[in-house]
């Protein structure tokens, strides 16, 4: 078969099946358009998920009729004025979506430019232009898109359930308004509204951050570390999550650059690898990062979505964001995103029956009647010992012999522990429970990580008999590789026989650990790792599973003393609000909400 010119229609399918692949895309490029030409309020509208109608209307600049005219022709664009593909500073730059949408669907432009006294419409259905009409319509532009991929019916059958489709237009949605807080959305789908994002007022910060709780809840709000570095013409500001407040999966993490919405592998790499010292590795913190970069130093004009860009230098925004995640955790580092709340704890309306059920005598044990109720948190000890009597046989709660009272940090005052677990502390505004093996899991991980960067030999402790662990070849293989690194960290190893190895010293900080079963944990993620981790990541993933092993384990019971020098290394401790896995080393009840629990206020 001879070689031919395609004809207009076909070339402009083939390229509407880069541009549109959903109705998300749709929404994604129209609105951006808008968000170009100038517009404070944009509306959005959907039948169907998008699939009978996408309706976007803004109060922007809009067009001339020469202008609109033009608009739907394939390159055509107002964005690129001196032709550099390398200093783009819009969000639309190919003039690829309108005729690529006027392609595969019915599509309606209605616009009137800010200086003209008449509107007008055209329309391109299936790729055939109409001729522009004059029409009615306020200042701005409304496109209307029906019947998406009539043209090409058999894209159309690609398309997901209608609420499957709605969900990712809302998702595109929400992307682009956490970048851009300064202008109004709204979106309706099938006649009910599904987001109202009012402009907010204010600074930057400021702005952003009420914009992101709108979008991300409340919660990641009261929850987060801001984020602000500069080095060079690259700045990284925006919020990230408390280690202790994470996700299982990567998709609250929203990125921009130069207020672009990307997915970018390098970017979220080195978000996973700043959380790696304090974050479990199949969990995920929630972040908004916004990457503000020269035009000439970052290239858009990777893939048609415009969802992927390559930075001419990575290595320096990497480096930028790592350092910057990690400092602004180290500020945070005594935090912890998990403050109980007593809504949580027991809804407000459900209290009454879970106290006729299950806590009457709890409650009158504590406040008898009659007699009012302390305002803190004093408990009378023979009172409580008689009421956890019912469950163990020693009280929990002793009188202290009397002596020096003992120092108190923002964390409290032990006043005890139970299920040989967790730790009550009393603080000047409510209680405080404490998991004392997460607790003193992350105060060994310091340590370990102390002595490493200052280039210290840990202290060990020789084994009287050293001890012999069985491993599979490839096993002791792997952690024989490393055994240079555990020597920084006191633990001694050598090859013994086919598959085994001898443990002569264990790291001091951890010496009553079950040898076998860290040296058999350590074996098997650095069989994991492969060479995907560099030696820094390595060292850091080595500290976390002996700090782990090394830990006081819950089901260890301690004394009022071992209690408060526990608390006190907790507030001296880097990051000690969660323990090496990213959970929270303590949560704190409010005396108002303990008041509230037993109808006080």
């Amino acid at each position: 078969m001879p070689i031919r010119i395609l004809p207009d229609n076909l070339i402009n399918q083939i390229a509407a099946g880069e541009v549109v692949e959903r109705p998300a895309s749709v929404i994604k490029e129209l609105v951006e358009n808008a968000i170009d030409a100038g517009a404070d309020k944009i509306d959005v509208s959907l039948i169907d998920g998008g699939k009978s109608l996408i309706s976007v209307s803004d109060n922007g600049s809009g067009m001339t009729a020469k202008e609109l005219n033009l608009s739907v022709e394939r390159h055509a664009t107002s964005k690129l004025p001196d032709d550099d593909l390398f200093n783009i500073k819009h969000l639309g730059f190919r003039g690829e979506a309108l005729p690529s949408i006027g392609a595969v669907s019915r599509l309606s432009i209605t616009t009137r430019s800010q200086s003209s006294a008449e509107a007008f419409k055209l329309e391109v259905n299936g790729g055939k232009k109409s001729e522009i009409m004059p029409a009615a319509h306020a200042k701005g532009t409304r496109i209307e898109v029906r019947d998406l991929f009539y043209a090409t019916p058999a894209r159309l059958k690609f398309l997901k359930a209608d609420a499957t489709e709605t969900a990712a237009c809302i998702d595109i949605l929400n992307r682009i308004a956490m970048a851009n807080p300064q202008i109004t959305f709204t979106l309706e789908a099938d006649g009910r509204k599904r987001l109202q994002f009012n402009a907010c007022q204010g600074e930057l910060f400021e702005t952003r951050l009420k914009r992101l709780s709108e979008v991300m809840g409340r919660e990641f709000a009261q929850n987060s570390l801001p984020i602000d570095a500069s080095r060079e013409d690259v700045r990284i500001s925006g919020y990230i999550s408390l280690p202790t407040l994470n996700k299982a999966n990567s998709l609250a993490q929203y990125l921009f650059v130069n207020s672009r919405p990307v997915r970018d592998k390098l970017l979220l790499g080195a978000l996973k690898g700043a959380y790696q010292d304090v974050l479990a590795s199949n969990r995920y913190p929630m972040c908004a990062l916004f990457i503000d970069v020269d035009p000439q130093d970052v290239d858009v004009n990777v893939h048609p979505t415009k969802a992927e860009v390559r930075f001419f230098d990575g290595a320096k925004v990497r480096g930028l964001l790592v350092g910057a995640i990690r400092q602004a955790l180290s500020f945070g580092d005594k935090k912890t995103a998990d403050t109980l709340d007593i809504n949580t704890l027991v809804k407000e309306e459900q209290a009454p029956k879970i106290f006729a059920e299950q806590g009457q005598e709890i409650k009158h044990a504590l406040f008898p009647p009659r007699r009012p109720a302390p305002r803190r948190f004093e408990p009378d000890l023979p009172q409580m010992n008689a009421l956890y009597s019912i469950h163990t046989e020693t009280p929990i709660i002793t009188e202290e012999p009397e002596q020096a009272t003992p120092e108190i940090g923002p964390l409290g005052l032990a006043k005890a522990q139970f299920h040989n677990t967790y730790i009550i502390s009393q603080a000047e505004d409510g209680i405080i429970l404490i998991d004392q093996h997460a607790a003193h899991e992350r105060i060994t991980m310091e340590k370990l990580k102390e002595g490493l960067l200052n280039d210290k030999q840990a202290a060990s402790q020789m084994l009287l008999i050293p001890e012999v662990v069985d491993l599979s070849a490839a096993e002791k293989e792997h952690i024989l590789s490393q055994a240079e690194n555990f020597a920084k960290l006191g633990l001694k190893l050598e090859g013994f026989g086919v598959s085994a190895v001898l443990v002569r010293e264990v790291p001091a900080l951890i010496a009553d650990t079950d040898i076998k079963k860290l040296i058999q944990d350590l074996a098997a993620e650095i069989a994991e790792w492969g060479t995907a981790l560099s030696l820094t990541d390595k060292l850091h993933h080595i500290c976390a599973t002996m700090a782990c092993h090394g830990s006081v384990r819950a089901g260890r019971a301690l004394n009022l003393d071992e209690m408060n020098r526990l608390l006190r290394d907790m507030e001296k401790t880097e990051h000690s609000g969660q323990c090496n896995h990213g959970r929270p080393t303590y949560v704190k009840l409010h005396l108002a909400d303990i008041e509230k629990l037993f109808d006080r206020r």
